[in-house]
């Protein structure tokens, strides 16, 4: 086997090969190959299988090359002598399995078995159910690569126990989404912890939080230095003050040492000022920008967002008598209502018109508006992305 067909082999899928061991048998003449190369055997499988350097005619060819079949002659053209077989003490570490790309029909046969797969989904699946819609942790979007959608082909015959003895949309939805987050566990995607939140985010911006940080310190630092302008001493305030003025002239025992004090408290106010007007007209800014948004999408929210609270419970309670006797004058007692020529004139015009048939939504209405939704787009109360629906075809 040549060079190249040497580096190539790493490409080899380990399932396809049985075992681990190949990796110690091809490193050590990979070693002798590139000496100035020193990384380990799982370091070394991991890079190449992710450089897609072959494609999958050339990689089973150089597979077959390098370890031939055993109903092949081991002394036919193109294969190696066998070599010893890896020795027992080699570190365990190397032989855990090695995140591989799948196979051309999608089939994800490493990084977990089958029965770890379904321990992860079953835990996946009664976490969620004892958890509150808004406690529930973020999906993240992941990457839509072969290997992930092969976990979640792996994982969609598994759920069909539970969907099976799922008795509402809720519990579906619970199913769904407890898979959803055994896939995002199995490939090792970051989850927050903290939950999600229903409404707007009100996340502070880190710059606001800086500026609100200095602020408190400047206060407190003012109100030591009125304190030793009043005439307290003790060995932490005077401290203090020392750090206040460190870098510059200024000594505690100079006669204009209040005059100082002085100067130094004012400037404290004025940046404080600085400050607070900075976020001031962060927040009318912020307000103006929300403001506009919500007139271009709903203009009557944003008229009653406007309008002052009203102030319920100030006045007298009403009598019961009186709610029960106003409200059966309106409901309970007949009116005849004259409704006037106009109305025959509406009843003649509407005749003709054929009513419109009964709207009846199918599965595949909704299979399709599905597959016409984004993957990604911003989910609602129950957190699940569309692309869950899409995978978990079960």
């Amino acid at each position: 086997m040549n060079t190249n067909a040497l580096r190539a082999y790493f490409r080899a899928k380990g399932g396809e090969i049985g075992g681990f061991a190949y990796r110690a048998r091809m490193h050590r003449p990979f070693t002798e190959l590139e000496p100035s190369i020193t990384v380990t055997e799982q370091y070394r499988v991991r890079y190449i299988l992710r450089s897609n350097i072959f494609d999958g005619v050339e990689l089973e060819r150089l597979r077959r090359e390098a370890v031939p079949s055993s109903n092949e002659n081991a002394t036919t053209g193109g294969a190696v002598p066998q070599v010893e077989e890896q020795p027992a003490h080699v570190d365990a570490a190397e032989n855990t399995p090695v995140v591989a790309d799948s196979n051309d029909d999608g089939t994800f046969t490493q990084e977990l078995e089958i029965e770890q797969m379904r321990s992860t989904l079953d835990e996946a699946i009664m976490e969620t159910r004892s958890t509150p819609l808004e406690n529930r942790p973020r999906l993240p979007r992941i990457a839509l690569s072969k290997r992930n959608r092969a976990v979640v082909r792996s994982l969609n015959p598994m759920l069909v126990t539970y969907l099976e003895a799922s008795r509402d949309l809720c519990e579906t939805d619970s199913i769904l989404f407890g898979a959803a987050l055994a896939v995002c566990r199995i490939i090792g995607a970051k989850l927050s912890t903290a939950g999600r939140t229903t409404g707007q985010s009100s996340a502070i911006p880190a710059w606001r939080t800086r500026i609100e940080e200095r602020i408190a310190k400047a206060r407190a630092l003012i109100g030591r230095l009125i304190c030793f302008r009043s005439g307290n001493t003790r060995p932490r305030i005077v401290r203090t003050v020392r750090m206040a003025f460190a870098g510059t002239n200024v000594n505690l025992s100079q006669p204009d040492i209040m005059q100082k004090l002085t100067e130094r408290i004012d400037d404290l106010k004025q940046r404080i000022a600085a400050w607070g007007k900075r976020i001031r007209r962060y927040s009318e800014r912020s307000t103006r920008f929300n403001q506009n948004r919500l007139f271009q999408s709903d203009q009557k929210r944003l008229y009653k967002s406007l309008e002052r609270p009203l102030v319920s419970g100030t006045g007298p309670v009403p009598n019961q008598a009186d709610t029960v006797a106003f409200w059966r004058s309106l409901w309970s007692e007949p009116v005849n209502h004259n409704e006037g020529p106009w109305m025959e004139v509406v009843a003649s015009q509407c005749a003709g018109i054929t009513p419109m048939d009964p709207v009846t939504i199918t599965p595949d209405d909704v299979a399709e508006a599905v597959r016409r939704a984004p993957n990604w787009k911003i989910p609602g109360l129950d957190g699940l992305h569309h692309y869950w629906l899409k995978g978990f075809v079960v």
